[in-house]
């Protein structure tokens, strides 16, 4: 009974490490309309107003299309090149 005790917090110890690496790797990439694009850490609810798109962290803008990395740390969003914090 002990050994299965073991195993049982053995797995549960691996699966909890590997949730939190998943959630730690996360990251997504949102551009506005304008074609300002930025990365986030983490997961945000924009307001749909704001016209905000959030694709996953692999999305490529394709050939021909315009827009243009704007990094920023912290939670708010680029308008006409200028940062609003929120």
């Amino acid at each position: 009974m002990k050994t299965l005790g073991k195993l049982a917090f053995a797995a549960v110890m691996g699966a909890s490490a590997l949730a939190l690496t998943a959630t730690a790797a996360s990251a997504r990439i949102v551009c506005n309309a304008e074609g300002e694009c930025w990365h986030v850490r983490n997961t945000y609810n924009y307001e749909p107003t704001l016209g905000l798109t959030v694709h996953e962290d692999n999305w490529h803008w394709g050939h021909g299309d315009h827009y243009r990395w704007r990094e920023h740390r912290g939670h708010g969003y680029w308008h006409n090149g200028v940062w609003i914090k929120l």
